[in-house]
């Protein structure tokens, strides 16, 4: 698929992906409209068309399906943002789940539908796998974060059955100094007291943003590439490995683990993105030809923050 004829429907455009995947798409001549809720307030890149919408319904921009080559569904209520509270469990997960059946339901009323739909989703859906290693063959998990990621994958799924073909990216951690997961892992390591995160044997799947936003264009770009891919960089590294790199990258001692106990007591629920992960392998991207630009932590992250360890 070229890249410089597309026409690109962008839910979820306004976060940290979708502002660099919009970009990326314009500055190579692509169209892209960005559904928001408030596309006047959005801070959206320059030359992206904002589209008012209510993440439930294909009112007021549903006509816009029969012009788009691509629809790319990024939308989510942040997981990291606050306690699990039974109410804001309930939002996260109808955030997903609405905004994918507007989604469909756009295109199941649309005569022209999009050659591609990217419906987003994240390496949660496999569940508490320990050190196992995990692949696209793996089935989902049963704990919360995997049953919001199969049903936010679900609520595009009928779209294949109308001609569309289908990609879910199921991403690790995107890390950036401009993202809350490694200004957080980072904040305590500056003032001294960094140390792993309970055991800090937890395996830590992550993506730099170039890599998260050249893979999608990558399977939009292949028509062959279609179901799940794991966006997540080939090195497995666990979370006290990790934060050892980010120590010394940062000239700083790395000795004060935060034990368990402390981090359930703190986050609750909450805890388990922390205290929890998965030995993720991207083996479908990387079958299907993609070479990534960020393989290890160390390379990622001095480029991330322009100094080499």
């Amino acid at each position: 698929m070229s890249d410089e004829a597309l026409k690109v429907i962008l839910a979820g455009g306004s976060g940290f992906i979708g502002n660099l995947l919009a970009k990326s798409l314009i500055a190579d001549g692509a169209t892209v409209w960005v559904l928001s809720r408030n596309p006047l307030k959005a801070r959206l890149p320059d030359g992206v068309q904002g589209v008012e919408w209510d993440a439930r319904t294909a009112q007021g921009w549903g006509s816009l399906v029969k012009k788009a080559d691509v629809i790319v569904n990024l939308t989510g209520e942040n997981l990291g943002s606050a306690r699990w509270t039974a109410e804001r469990k309930k939002r996260m997960l109808a955030s997903r789940v609405n905004s994918g059946l507007a989604i469909l339901e756009a295109i199941q009323n649309t005569p022209r539908r999009p050659r591609v739909l990217v419906q987003a989703s994240a390496v949660g859906y496999y569940g508490l796998t320990g050190s196992r290693i995990v692949t696209e063959k793996d089935g989902p998990g049963n704990d919360f974060l995997s049953r919001i990621c199969v049903q936010w994958e679900a609520a595009t799924q009928p779209a294949e059955d109308l001609g569309v073909r289908r990609v879910v990216i199921r991403s690790g951690v995107v890390i950036s100094p401009e993202q809350t997961a490694l200004r957080q892992m980072a904040l305590p390591i500056r003032l001294f007291v960094g140390g792993p995160l309970g055991s800090g044997a937890q395996w830590f799947p992550w993506i730099h943003p170039k890599d998260e936003v050249d893979a999608i264009r990558y399977l939009l770009a292949h028509p062959e590439a279609n179901g799940a891919y794991n966006l997540a960089a080939p090195e497995a590294i666990t979370n006290e490995h990790f934060g050892r790199i980010l120590a010394r990258l940062l000239r700083r001692p790395y000795w004060l683990a935060v034990p368990s106990f402390a981090l359930r007591l703190l986050l609750g629920e909450m805890s388990v993105m922390v205290l929890e992960g998965q030995r993720v392998i991207p083996e479908r991207l990387q079958a299907l030809g993609y070479r990534f630009h960020f393989e290890t932590t160390r390379a990622a992250l001095e480029n991330l923050y322009h100094r080499t360890i």
